[in-house]
């Protein structure tokens, strides 16, 4: 292990390209430490060590950006906009035709869903910068959570309207920026650049999750938490690495004097085809009537109604058995929801009859259309369980170990961590073996 490492600092343009990386990433986190303009540090660091975090969406808002959104950094927004502009692009191909067209027209429509995708990362990073600095504006009361601590009434050193429009200017720029350097990774570094920086994002938490659980807990929990995420991690790659390999034939075909096909291949599917999709999107659905019901919380001397107490003693702080059972019961359903819309049996089908192939033993077409959904419906139920059971154990851990929601070895910074950490390391593997014949990985 440590010769094929060596290996790869040994090799030049490989050198190169993970030196760039590491150079992008300390970049990131840099920015990810500067205040936006008008904004008093002091204040916002007294606000944040009185809430302890933030919770619900907020808390995987802030874990995507690295903790920048809670200090109001330049890049505050962190990778957010564009995750959620990409999933809106991608489940507009099931709405508009063209954009369903666009992506089968290979490189080129592809480049032009990319253009796309960036033009509404702009847009969404606008809108979502407006409403951070509208809530800063307001206090840590609306941010933070916390009521009676006065550092955070004045979490901003100017609130006139030139000011403010600064501020949303310099948290749009940043998210451009964080987008760009995204592209420079893919293009001149080792692995996705986008998912790097997520990687990046979420690796910073990890240290000061694990010492809060040190200080709150003592040593044995402490190593007894991380002799747990190792088990974790090792299923949570066994089950990323498990794959439905359905057989495909090819049958000969003459085109001309040359015969083509007449190869086995096939069609892997993967227990967890949708990723971290579902945890997100269920995390969005559960914060909506908490944001409903912070917007209806009664004035002074006023009673509460009863659906806000409801709302707020049930699904606010995810301490409560009827938020984890909703909250899994919203990640099945995402899951079963997101698989349909990204692998189209009826398509896959299609395309096989076109070139010849078939799967022994089902007829072409239809029936196979059909038989690869009978696969995908069943292999996608035991996937759903696994992102349910994966995306609770911060939940539970918030109410064992007294961890926050950002707890490292569990839901949606786990999953992304295993699975970027996988994909960067097979394309260090294959450009090893490209150069060497030996790859990283025995």
């Amino acid at each position: 292990m440590f010769s094929a490492i060596a290996r790869v600092f040994r090799t030049p343009d490989l050198r190169r390209k993970i030196l760039f990386t590491l150079g992008i990433i300390a970049i990131y986190r840099l920015g990810a430490h500067v205040p936006t303009p008008f904004v008093d540090f002091g204040n916002v660091q007294q606000c944040l060590a009185a809430s302890g975090g933030a919770s619900g969406l907020l808390s995987l808002v802030n874990l995507f950006s690295g903790g920048a959104l809670l200090h109001l950094s330049i890049f505050a927004l962190g990778v957010m906009p564009y995750i959620t502009a990409t999933i809106i692009i991608q489940l507009l191909r099931v709405v508009i035709p063209h954009f369903e067209t666009l992506y089968k027209e290979g490189q080129a429509g592809q480049a032009r869903l990319t253009q796309y995708t960036r033009y509404l990362t702009i847009a969404l990073a606008l809108l979502q910068s407006t409403t951070l600095v509208t809530v800063a504006r307001a206090g840590g009361s609306q941010l933070f959570g916390i009521q009676g601590v006065a550092a955070c009434d004045q979490l901003l050193t100017n609130d006139a309207w030139w000011a403010m429009m600064l501020m949303i200017l310099t948290m749009t720029a940043g998210t451009g920026l964080i987008m760009w350097f995204a592209e420079l990774v893919t293009e001149r570094g080792v692995g996705n650049g986008m998912s790097i920086l997520i990687f990046t994002s979420i690796a910073a938490s990890f240290p000061a999750a694990l010492w809060a659980i040190k200080v709150a807990k003592g040593w044995e929990v402490f190593f007894l938490v991380i002799a747990i995420g190792i088990v974790i991690i090792g299923l949570i790659v066994f089950v990323e690495q498990s794959q439905r390999r359905i057989p495909v034939q090819y049958a000969k075909r003459m085109v001309g004097r040359r015969t083509y096909g007449g190869t086995n291949t096939y069609i892997p599917i993967k227990v967890n085809m949708a990723g971290v999709v579902p945890v997100i999107f269920a995390s969005s659905v559960l914060y909506i009537p908490a944001l409903i019901a912070q917007f209806n919380q009664p004035k002074a001397g006023q009673t509460p109604q009863a659906w806000v107490v409801w709302v707020t003693q049930y699904l606010t702080k995810g301490d409560h058995p009827l938020y984890w059972l909703l909250y899994f019961l919203l990640i099945v359903g995402f899951t079963y929801f997101y698989v349909a819309i990204t692998f189209n049996p009826v398509e896959v089908a299609d395309n096989m009859k076109k070139y010849g192939g078939f799967i022994p033993g089902i007829r072409a077409g239809r029936p196979t259309a059909e038989y690869l959904d009978y696969v995908l419906t069943r292999i996608t139920l035991p996937g759903s369980v696994y992102l349910g059971l994966v995306a609770l154990i911060p939940l539970i851990a918030l109410s064992t170990v007294s961890a926050n929601q950002n707890f490292p070895f569990g839901g949606t910074s786990i999953l992304i961590m295993v699975g970027v950490g996988l994909e960067t390391v097979k394309q260090i593997d294959s450009q090893l073996q490209q150069r060497h014949y030996e790859g990283l990985l025995r």
